[in-house]
């Protein structure tokens, strides 16, 4: 049976002060935990707290969602704490409520006696004054768009821990697969692990199952192949793949209904405008060969735009980025709103005129920052505009500062296409390269002339001399 409400009184506890002017006469505060949540309403007339516990399961948040309504309430806070505030977050924005998700760090720190009575009533007196922020969580059909493609990604996660498995019973047996090939999950890398598990030994034959593609001949390929074939090394290498293959089926499942639900919320006349040809053809056959054309097509018409044509993004950051943040960018009042929300601006803390070392913040949106920052390492070798800001940023600062800035970069680029539609255009490394080279020139030339100095261009006989 479902816990009974308890109408708690305040008797024995101090009031909360209320000299804070009140902005949301109607508001209440909810602490939330695995068992039971606290609710305070708006205050009774005679000023005491109004406070009510009610249980965790089904029935009860039916019941505390009709004690809101009966209370008058129309905006109410509660902490993101762990999962226990969806079940509850979901019934009553479904039920017309104005539901602030608080971040728990910014209330965490109140002074006074911690009990979960006492938490909700300042939570209560917080929120009626206005002094608590919201955290950002995108429209509802985002959040199930959101739900498939995090817990993909987690399957694809898994996934590469049993390649590493695979690579690690490879290892023992000193058979070299990923020496004679670059990715092992590739044709030729895949192709000899399966006549390894099915009993092939001999190297030779191994090495024949090479691609034509592959740099290494069958002779260097047939060295790295040549090894021990220890039987518990092999049942381990047997089982890795058996559970590679199986999540290749989920991820492949959750591929499906991925792209279902995205053609289904796609607006009707946006499936007779397919996404345009890419401007980069070599990215154009990279999502040809993995099969991801489709989602592309799908994530344009459910869009309107193609986070894909900047350089260094995918169709697996595009969706990540679109699942985690939404169509409407208009909650982020600039660039630098939307960065310095994905944690990609430094963090400056300044006392007193001087720059004072601050502690590490966790990052806010962990997902579409790492994604970013994994886009931004596949431009070190680009032959872009962005490549050349990277290789520039990492010979003078190191990688590390590279992949930030790069990611920065991105975030800018990603939000000036959403929210205004400035399509990206590359101009190539030699492009940034002449302007960065006429910024250093500007530069020095007005440093030379504070200094007394006039700049000549050299002529063919100085050149000779």
């Amino acid at each position: 049976m479902a816990r009974k409400s308890k109408n708690v009184k305040s008797k024995g506890h101090k009031r909360l002060p209320r000299s804070l002017k009140t902005i949301y006469a109607n508001a209440a505060g909810i602490d939330l935990g695995s068992r039971e949540h606290w609710v305070c309403g708006p205050p009774r007339e005679d000023g005491t707290p109004n406070v009510q516990r009610f249980g965790t399961t089904t029935p009860e948040l039916f019941r505390l969602a009709d004690w809101l309504k009966e209370q008058g309430v129309k905006t109410l806070a509660m902490e993101s704490t762990g999962v226990y505030w969806i079940p509850l977050f979901e019934l009553l924005d479904s039920r017309g409520l104005e539901v602030v998700l608080v971040n728990a760090r910014h209330i965490s720190n109140v002074p006074g006696r911690k009990t979960d009575m006492i938490d909700c009533q300042w939570i209560q007196l917080l929120h009626s004054c206005g002094l608590l922020r919201g955290s950002f969580r995108p429209s509802d059909d985002i959040c199930r768009l959101r739900a498939l493609i995090r817990e993909r990604n987690t399957m694809v996660e898994q996934r590469s821990d049993w390649v590493r498995r695979m690579q690690k019973a490879l290892d023992q047996m000193n058979i070299c697969v990923h020496h004679a090939v670059s990715d092992i999950t590739g044709v030729t890398g895949m192709a000899i692990i399966r006549a390894i598990v099915e009993g092939e030994r001999d190297p030779l034959a191994l090495a024949r199952l090479r691609d034509a593609r592959c740099r290494k001949s069958e002779k260097q390929i047939a060295e790295e192949l040549t090894g021990h074939w220890r039987p518990e090394h092999l049942f381990n290498l047997r089982q890795a793949l058996k559970m590679y293959d199986q999540l290749c089926a989920v991820i492949e499942d959750y591929d499906t209904e991925i792209l279902t639900y995205i053609t289904k919320h796609q607006p009707e006349q946006a499936a007779s405008h397919p996404a345009p040809a890419h401007n980069s053809k070599s990215k154009a056959r990279t999502l040809a060969k993995r099969g991801q054309e489709p989602l592309r097509q799908a994530l344009y018409a459910f869009s309107g735009f193609d986070l894909t044509t900047i350089d260094g993004i995918g169709v697996d950051t595009a969706s990540v980025i679109l699942s985690e943040l939404g169509l409407n960018f208009s909650m982020f009042p600039d660039e630098s709103h939307f960065v310095s929300y994905l944690r990609l601006a430094p963090n400056l803390s300044i006392s007193a005129g001087k720059k004072v070392p601050s502690k590490f913040k966790p990052t806010t949106c962990t997902r579409v920052s790492t994604a970013l920052r994994m886009a931004a390492l596949t431009l070190r070798n680009s032959k872009s505009a962005l490549g050349g800001l990277y290789r520039r940023i990492a010979w003078r600062k190191g990688a590390s500062v590279a992949i930030f800035s790069t990611a920065r970069k991105l975030a800018q680029l990603i939000y000036r296409l959403v929210r205004y539609g400035q399509a990206y255009v590359d101009t190539g490394t030699e492009a940034y390269d002449a302007r960065f080279n006429q910024r250093r020139l500007k530069f020095y030339t007005k440093a030379l002339k504070e200094m007394g100095y006039t700049l000549q261009p050299l002529t063919e006989n100085t050149l000779a001399a």
